[in-house]
């Protein structure tokens, strides 16, 4: 079960990483989104995004969707996330595509190498933030990040998950602030099946 598996990763990291890191970054858990985050009934504007190819994929070509925004392929909390969901909602999901929205270009890595879905570049975060889902972290936040080797990151989405019906509307949406935990597969399914 993903929440488990996530929950088996935190102790692990806890395990492995420097005290004063471990405790930085677990502070970071603790905030909330912001306001402006979009609701059920928003329309989300169209946008074209490239996949992994280079080739621009727009909003309306999916839909009806569930787009996955996650953080990066160096987050290994997303590349648990998007496994689980290839393997439990993927096949579920019958006249709904799936995708994955990161600011971080496809480079070939375990997040996106054997996905089955298109995973698709917001470099300067401009749907995400579009859905209020955006944040900055605080400086020591980028500092422990940059110390464990991940690149500095001025701007992340927040992981979340939206479905969006064939007329932009989102129908679900849910946000994880703390970036350790992530929606139910359940949870999408159930959502996409109203569509």
């Amino acid at each position: 079960m993903l929440s488990e598996d996530l929950s088996n990763l935190k102790a692990h990291f806890k395990t492995i990483a420097p005290p004063e890191i471990f405790d930085v970054l677990e502070a970071s858990t603790k905030t909330e989104a912001g306001d402006g985050v979009a609701t059920v009934g928003s329309t989300l504007p169209d946008f074209k995004l490239p996949d992994a190819t280079g080739k621009q994929v727009s909003l309306d070509e999916l839909l009806p969707a569930v787009l996955v925004f996650y953080r990066g392929a160096w987050c290994p909390y997303c590349n648990l996330a998007l496994h689980a969901y290839q393997q439990e909602v993927l096949p579920q999901l019958e006249n709904v595509r799936f995708a994955a929205i990161s600011p971080q270009p496809p480079d070939g890595s375990l997040a996106t190498n054997d996905l089955a879905f298109p995973v698709l570049t917001d470099t300067a975060n401009t749907v995400a933030g579009s859905l209020g889902i955006t944040f900055r972290p605080a400086d020591d936040v980028k500092r422990a990040m940059s110390s464990i080797g991940i690149p500095e990151q001025p701007e992340l989405p927040h992981p979340t998950v939206v479905v969006v019906d064939r007329a932009r509307t989102i129908r679900f949406i849910d946000v994880h602030p703390d970036y350790t935990t992530r929606t139910d597969s359940a949870e999408i399914l159930a959502a996409a099946a109203q569509l």
